[in-house]
């Protein structure tokens, strides 16, 4: 199954909405991309198959930063399409799977750690 890249993107527009407009006011520096891969560095740097890492979070949570830090790049999520498409059946699993792994790069911004997002269900 596979969905055209506006269709992709959309359902990833969908998705940030979904976060409270309380958090989401916090999301206002974070580009969120679409990709159709990551390439063979990103998957080796995280550790995780190339055809398995379905998004990545670039940049330094908000738990971590300092008043004082210089902010010079913007923080990056990055959601791989190819990925997602190939785990999912269904246009309704690509689009639950799309806000999941979302939501989960995003709670990584929040400063939420891999075993907080599993314990919230976005594992």
């Amino acid at each position: 199954m596979h969905l055209t890249p506006e269709e992709f993107e959309n359902a990833v527009a969908e998705a940030i909405e979904t976060v409270p407009p309380a958090f989401r006011k916090h999301l206002e520096s974070v580009n969120v991309d679409v990709e159709d891969e990551p390439s063979r560095e990103t998957a080796r740097e995280l550790k995780v198959p190339q055809n398995q890492l379905l998004g990545v979070y670039f940049g330094t949570p908000l738990t971590q930063r300092h008043v004082e830090d210089p902010r010079m790049v913007s923080d990056r999520v990055v959601i791989y399409q190819r990925n997602i498409e190939r785990m999912c059946r269904t246009r309704p699993d690509i689009v639950r799977q799309i806000r999941v792994t979302v939501l989960h790069e995003i709670g990584h911004h929040f400063g939420m750690t891999e075993h907080d997002l599993e314990e919230h269900g976005y594992g």
